[in-house]
């Protein structure tokens, strides 16, 4: 891949995606956000990567766009503007609809755009550095295409609380508030990550796939169409190698 702001490896099952623009804490423009909106889908279909962890380089994750993006992005009409909205929200999807388990990985400066990356994760983990904020407000923007993201990982008053105020929030509170899911030492960042990752790795890549589908979808089906949904998928499940095989060496655990 020919990527001008991003670093990535791919080793023992985890692909590891940084945002590599640290003089200017890892923000976004229009070519990094299309280089990882087309990474998450290679990654999604990619045999070799069971877990994706995103993370900025040196002491930040993603500070939201870059200024220069900003400035030409102001110059746009509405149709250019559209479509510039629309490869920010293909992105985001594509980090949210991956096959794979993604985690974010986050210390220092986690904002606006950036903090729409790492809802749009499974897992966020982060240590005592980190800093999350939707700031859009205070420059007459607005969080349109991140909310939806952060209303899935928690309550309308804590999301109120971040869109309106723009406020900044510590690790600490973001725990409190149920928007990461872990808060760690900086010393422990890496090996919690690692430790979270082997533990996508031990299980079925095929329960996983399909549990993330269920996250994707249940949400809007009331809730007989919610169960019937999950029987359906339930009965795909057992008809998959991983499930068979899981079901014979359990059995036969229990009868030696």
């Amino acid at each position: 891949m020919g990527l001008k702001n991003i670093l990535y490896k791919v080793e023992g099952g985890i692909a590891e995606i940084v945002l590599n623009r640290p003089e200017k804490m890892n923000s976004l423009d229009e070519d990094l956000i299309i280089d990882l909106s087309n990474m998450m889908m290679d990654f999604s279909i990619n045999d070799e990567v069971s877990v994706v962890v995103i993370s900025g380089a040196d002491d930040n994750f993603c500070s939201g766009l870059y200024l220069d993006y900003l400035q030409k992005i102001s110059e746009y009409d509405i149709l250019q503007n559209k479509e510039d909205s629309r490869k920010f929200k293909d992105m985001l999807m594509n980090i949210y609809n991956c096959q794979k388990p993604v985690i974010a990985k986050v210390k220092g400066y986690c904002l606006a755009g950036g903090c729409g990356i790492a809802s749009a994760c499974d897992i966020i983990i982060a240590d005592e550095t980190a800093k999350f904020g939707y700031t859009e407000v205070k420059i007459g923007f607005i969080p349109a295409i991140v909310m939806p993201f952060l209303l899935k990982r928690v309550s309308e008053t804590h999301a109120k609380d971040m869109l309106l105020t723009a406020r900044m929030v510590n690790a600490d509170d973001a725990f409190r508030m149920g928007f990461i899911n872990h808060y760690v030492n900086s010393i422990e960042l890496d090996e919690r990550v690692n430790e979270i990752a082997k533990l996508f790795i031990k299980n079925s890549a095929s329960s996983l796939k399909l549990t993330k589908e269920m996250f994707a979808n249940i949400s809007g089906m009331d809730f007989e169409k919610a169960l019937e949904y999950a029987c359906d998928l339930n009965a795909i499940t057992r008809m998959t190698p991983d499930c068979k095989n899981g079901v014979m060496k359990f059995l036969s655990k229990q009868k030696s």
